[in-house]
């Protein structure tokens, strides 16, 4: 009975602060709407994918690979997902390109990674300019093809899909970042709703007289509308 009667306070609380939680949620909803579309800029995603280690025969299909090769060259990705990201590779990027970026920025729109259990590596970049994207995508699948050649002596590198322009963004997502926020300030307005009931020591029914003061009710005065 007590639970039963818990939970009934609960809804109630609920129910009395109803207008805070319902405020809270639509600020929320749209701040990250206006963040959104109006102050976050666009930026967008696009990838080539390079396989390494393949023979230079292999589009034979009468020819039988050697097992041990394929494998070793799998072990290898990783290393050419690192040399991709490597500072020789990226200033030469950055100098056919003419980008004016640092090393470390050039990193971090520079991602790769390796299709599991292939030879296959995939090179995703994400900037602001769509087209700048793509070039730096290719530029970088160049580089890399003429640098893995001359360190690791590796003729048999080839590029699978070129990066191309895309007009899609991959972030912001305004409406998926719009629910996350109005479900952070539903919870929000839930919790201050609880929290504010709960400093709230003001005696505002014939049931706080008698839960709080353990005073039994004489009698009630009415309350009148003034204009009648």
């Amino acid at each position: 009975m007590e639970e039963e009667i818990s939970l009934r306070e609960y809804f109630f609380v609920l129910i009395k602060r109803l207008w805070l939680i319902l405020l809270l949620t639509v600020m929320c909803i749209g701040a990250s709407g206006i963040i959104s579309f109006y102050v976050l800029k666009p930026e967008y995603q696009t990838f080539t994918t390079l396989m390494v280690g393949r023979p230079k025969d292999y589009q034979n299909t009468n020819q039988q690979l050697d097992y041990n090769e394929i494998m070793v060259n799998q072990q290898l990705v990783t290393t050419y997902g690192e040399l991709v990201k490597s500072r020789v590779v990226a200033d030469d990027v950055i100098r056919d390109l003419k980008l004016d970026i640092p090393f470390d920025e050039f990193k971090d729109k520079v991602n790769v990674n390796l299709v599991k259990d292939t030879e296959i590596i995939k090179i995703e970049v994400t900037d602001g300019d769509p087209e700048l994207a793509a070039a730096i995508a290719n530029k970088t699948a160049e580089v890399f093809m003429d640098k893995v050649k001359d360190i690791m002596n590796i003729e048999n590198v080839q590029i699978i899909d070129r990066a191309q322009v895309t007009d899609k963004p991959v972030k912001p997502r305004p409406f998926l970042n719009m629910a996350i926020a109005g479900v952070l300030g539903l919870m929000a307005g839930i919790f201050l709703a609880f929290i504010l009931e709960y400093f709230d020591n003001t005696i505002k029914t014939q049931e706080d007289v008698q839960k709080y003061l353990g005073l039994s009710v004489i009698g009630t005065i009415p309350k009148f509308d003034e204009n009648n």
